[in-house]
């Protein structure tokens, strides 16, 4: 079972949905286009939609099994004076006095452009449980990160 919020479950139920109903169809136009070409020992095309199909198809079982392990948070039973899932937390790099804003969500939903670091991940695991004030040390493959925490909201 994996918590996610309710916006990284929609983001992956749609792409489930584009995935079944746009691009598999368009695929098994191409195999049969290609299939109608004639001989398939030496088609490129048909091979290659044949790859392109197995990929979506992989795709399309992984996003499935995750909706069906998924419970979806109500951010109102979260408390908010500690971190843990779907905290957003304002942090500072004590070395060189950087702030840093991120929001703590389930490995499915992490995008670091977007600021979304995963639940697993050693910073967020550190940080768990934690609470506004703290200073953390985490270890990362780069080194040892000393982190304060400036703020925690949902």
């Amino acid at each position: 079972m994996e918590y996610m919020s309710q916006e990284g479950f929609d983001k992956i139920a749609n792409e489930l949905n584009h995935l079944e109903s746009v691009e598999l169809p368009q695929v098994r136009d191409a195999i049969s286009e290609a299939r109608d070409k004639g001989d398939l020992s030496e088609n490129f095309e048909y091979h290659a939609a044949k790859r392109e199909q197995g990929r979506l198809l992989g795709r399309i079982r992984f996003l499935q099994r995750v909706l069906e392990n998924a419970r979806v948070i109500d951010k109102a039973l979260l408390k908010s004076d500690s971190i843990g899932l779907l905290s957003k937390i304002e942090i500072t790099n004590i070395a060189n006095n950087m702030r840093m804003k991120y929001t703590i969500v389930s490995p499915h939903e992490a995008n670091m452009r977007e600021g979304k670091i995963s639940i697993k991940s050693p910073i967020a695991q550190a940080l768990t449980g934690k609470k506004a004030g703290e200073t953390v040390e985490v270890k990362v493959p780069a080194g040892t990160l000393k982190l304060r925490i400036e703020s925690i909201e949902l």
